[in-house]
């Protein structure tokens, strides 16, 4: 079997469903799996992939074990030559595993892969590529100088190595996953995709980041970015730092200390919500009439997206176009003002988006569909 997708989950049932959906139509012509581990999800998830997703290996835990020891268990269990880490609350286009494929099998002494990753307005999310977070580094992110945290040496549509690559998404050899030891059970949530990047690197192979393929990762979803995401961050952070840089105590201490004052003084960031003047479908199904019921607002169908007004919410219907060719209708009209992207999954009885990486996604059921 060549690959293996690993999915961790955790209460994203919809998110998940959308990713599952992606995932099968990426793995169509590929000898590969999906596997999902629960993490004892309080919703229906399980239920979900047994109803619709037969193929699918289910490892329900009866506990939530963290993001560590729930992909080890995943990849305990993988047939693939290679794995794939992703996230529940990601979208994949149908090439992105072929692309990454072809792209690893040229590589020698290949660590792991990555690619560009799109919030859910179509913006660039630039922990896609990252350098190494010395105690510097991160102290000057964390005080707002993110510069060199990012691996900007390497522009996002291209391809090149980078040290480190974001844990939604990370491609790579099931035997180097498994030399390094997988993801280190020390870390419970964040930071565990910074120390695998880091040991594969020490171990001797490169780590690239492939801009050629995008995937959508609504991000705050699985984790929301709030001041007890920023406590978390910090605390694996000194995991980190503990394991990897031993070194220069007092400079340490400095840094912690810095990092200490910028938590304290990080604020909360409030969502506000604003109804859009105008929504588009963007279809060429029959099932507009429904969608407006379900809005109670009136839409516009547009059988292909030629130009966007300002303060226009996008529904994109997956029953009639590819979920690359919404990612990159996403990515063009992301610069527009005020414009928010939501995605109606194949045979599926809702819609879905986020407006912004920062906050939950937004689910809407669809009635009479």
């Amino acid at each position: 079997m060549k690959l293996s997708v690993v999915i961790l989950n955790y209460n994203v049932r919809y998110f998940l469903e959308l990713c599952l959906i992606s995932v099968r139509e990426a793995i169509k012509d590929i000898d590969a799996e999906i596997i999902v581990v629960d993490n004892h999800s309080p919703d229906d998830s399980c239920q979900m992939i047994k109803d619709n997703f037969p193929e699918v290996v289910l490892i329900e835990n009866k506990e939530n074990l963290g993001f560590s020891k729930g992909n080890n268990i995943g990849v305990s269990k993988a047939k693939g030559e290679y794995i794939c880490i992703l996230n529940p609350d990601t979208v994949v286009a149908e090439n992105t595993f072929k692309t990454l494929l072809q792209f690893s099998e040229t590589q020698k002494k290949l660590g792991i892969v990555g690619c560009k990753l799109i919030d859910g307005a179509g913006a660039f999310l630039p922990e896609s590529k990252r350098n190494i977070p010395t105690p510097k580094v991160a102290l000057y992110k964390m005080l707002g100088f993110p510069k060199q945290y990012y691996a900007n040496q390497t522009t996002q549509n291209n391809t090149g190595e980078v040290p480190i690559l974001v844990g939604a998404f990370m491609l790579l050899k099931t035997a180097v996953y498994k030399e390094v030891g997988g993801f280190d059970e020390d870390y419970f949530m964040y930071g565990e995709d910074v120390d695998l990047s880091y040991k594969v690197l020490k171990a001797g192979y490169k780590n690239y980041y492939n801009g050629t393929t995008t995937i959508i990762h609504y991000k705050g979803e699985s984790t929301l970015k709030d001041v007890s995401y920023a406590k978390r961050f910090y605390g694996a952070m000194q995991i980190f730092y503990k394991k990897h840089f031993k070194r220069h105590i007092l400079f340490n201490a400095a840094v912690w200390l810095g990092i200490k004052l910028a938590y304290l003084f990080r604020r909360t960031p409030e969502e506000v919500k604003k109804q859009k003047q105008n929504v588009v479908f963007v279809s060429q199904s029959s099932i507009a009439e429904t969608l407006e019921q379900t809005l109670n607002r009136p839409l516009k169908l547009e059988r292909h997206l030629k130009t966007i007004e300002n303060n226009t919410e996008v529904i994109f219907d997956n029953n009639t176009m590819t979920f690359k060719s919404i990612i990159q209708e996403m990515i063009a009209f992301s610069d527009k003002k005020a414009i928010s992207f939501k995605i109606l999954p194949k045979n599926a009885t809702f819609i879905l988006g986020s407006n912004s990486s920062k906050f939950r996604g937004e689910i809407i059921p669809l009635t009479n569909n």
